[in-house]
């Protein structure tokens, strides 16, 4: 049986042993905050922006849902406001880009949290990662990124902007050179506009459509490659990295990439009540079928095919089972994005 089979068995079970949503009768907070690893503007924020106009409205007592932008190293400040000082009681939501999802694997530092301890709430999006450049830099794809340094933009440590130019450039001979410390994606989009970068690796396929739809539109970038478990279907002819390598380096690769597989995942903090829990992903599932989300993200074209928490728990259980050597290769080769 498949990993998603398996985990759509689990979630059925899971399901047919839960309350009726009808019925559950757990008192919610009267506002809940979703907490934005990322800045106003960008994919994240968007996507959680959409969400919060709807979630309100499947849970019971219809709470009010405010949408609060906490950018700082890669996602990782966030990430240590939900496991450590976010309230537990169904109040507090986090989501988070991918790179925060295996710092505490591949991180030099201690970041402070165990994602795979997060209550696991949704995801929004099955993604692909993304390296793209500016249409007038000198590069069009990878041969010219093997061939010459490229400066990709960097929002911090433990950030999939940095993380993932080191592992392409030991697994694919890459020349990616990360200039990191941007605030986050708006920032970078900034810096690839203005000549300062050549562009950025690390950059999902629906935060692209989501915040900066002219780029496609009009043709003003290349898309060089594509990260995830299979291409997205909208980008044929653009290389999946994982058919270029080994079975070894796939491994390598996937360590840190497999938050695509959960784009725009959102979690509730560790010890949230478990009945708490069922009503928030009930309702998050409940609020990306509602039709006027549905029409809001065709408006944005926003990349709406949700993962359900309790699938989304058991990718990130994955992940944090991933074999201590394959670990240990990773961190040595983003020692560099730690000093």
């Amino acid at each position: 049986m498949s990993f998603r089979a398996s985990a759509l068995a689990g979630l059925l079970l899971l399901t047919a042993a839960s309350p009726v949503f009808a019925q559950q009768s757990e008192a919610m907070p009267k506002v809940i905050t979703i907490y934005v690893a990322g800045t106003a503007g960008g994919g994240i924020d968007l996507y959680a922006r959409m969400l919060g106009r709807y979630l309100g409205k499947y849970i019971p007592g219809n709470p009010t849902v405010n949408v609060q932008d906490m950018p700082g190293a890669g996602g990782i400040r966030a990430a240590n406001f939900i496991a450590d000082a976010a309230p537990k009681d169904g109040g507090a939501l986090g989501t988070f880009p991918g790179g925060p999802l295996a710092e505490p694997l591949v991180g030099l530092r201690n970041p402070g949290y165990d994602m795979s301890q997060f209550q696991w709430i949704g995801a929004i999006s099955r993604d692909v990662s993304l390296c793209i450049s500016w249409k007038g830099s000198p590069f069009k794809g990878l041969d010219e990124a093997r061939k010459q340094e490229m400066i990709v933009a960097g929002t911090g440590a433990g950030s999939e902007t940095d993380s993932i130019p080191l592992i392409l450039n030991d697994v694919l001979k890459t020349k990616f050179r990360v200039v990191t410390g941007y605030l986050g994606t708006k920032e970078t989009f900034m810096a690839i506009e203005s000549g300062e970068a050549h562009g950025r690796c690390g950059l999902t396929f629906s935060s692209l459509k989501a915040s900066k739809p002219d780029w496609i539109r009009d043709d003003k970038i290349n898309i060089m490659l594509q990260m995830g478990l299979e291409k997205s279907p909208e980008l044929p002819n653009v290389p999946l990295a994982s058919d270029l390598l080994s079975p070894e380096d796939k491994q390598v690769l996937e360590l840190v990439t497999m938050g695509t597989a959960v784009g725009r995942p959102f979690a509730a903090p560790p010890g949230t009540p478990p009945a708490r829990v069922q009503i928030l992903r009930r309702a998050f599932d409940a609020a990306l079928k509602d039709p006027a989300l549905l029409e809001e993200g065709r408006t944005i074209q926003a990349e709406i095919s949700p993962t359900p928490g309790e699938e989304v728990q058991q990718i990130i259980a994955r992940l944090y089972a991933t074999p201590k050597p394959v670990v240990e290769r990773v961190k040595k080769l983003l020692e560099p994005t730690a000093k």
